[in-house]
């Protein structure tokens, strides 16, 4: 099993800039791509960024290549998945939620967090 843990959402303006962390534990060593996804009102769940596990290939959705960066670091036992958000956008409010794809295809979530971008 893979548990995730997410941090660092918020209020932010128009043009500020967050930083949403994500630790990983449990079955981490047969983790291969770690990503973030979003959920806006009335939205579906979108891919916003991902990157395998050992940091060589990044996909980034088109809404946000420029602004957002995807980086990953890891332990022994544990995993960590960031995302830096710059020159945030009130389209880009949404929650955004963890996610690790272990071979096999297993998909794992987090709890999600809320990142509001006020105009």
């Amino acid at each position: 099993q893979v548990q995730l843990v997410e941090s660092g959402g918020g209020l932010v303006q128009a043009g500020g800039s967050l930083r949403l962390s994500c630790a990983a534990s449990g079955r981490v060593f047969n983790i291969y791509v770690l990503g973030w996804y979003r959920q806006g009102p009335g939205q579906q769940r979108e891919l916003v960024a991902s990157i395998t596990r050992g940091g060589d290939r990044t996909i980034y959705a088109d809404s946000v290549k420029g602004r957002f960066t995807i980086s990953r670091d890891s332990t022994t036992n544990t995993m960590n998945v960031n995302l830096q958000m710059n020159s945030l956008k009130p389209e880009d409010t949404a929650v955004y939620y963890c996610n690790a794809v272990e071979f096999g295809q297993t998909n794992h979530w987090g709890q999600g967090t809320q990142v509001t971008v006020s105009s």
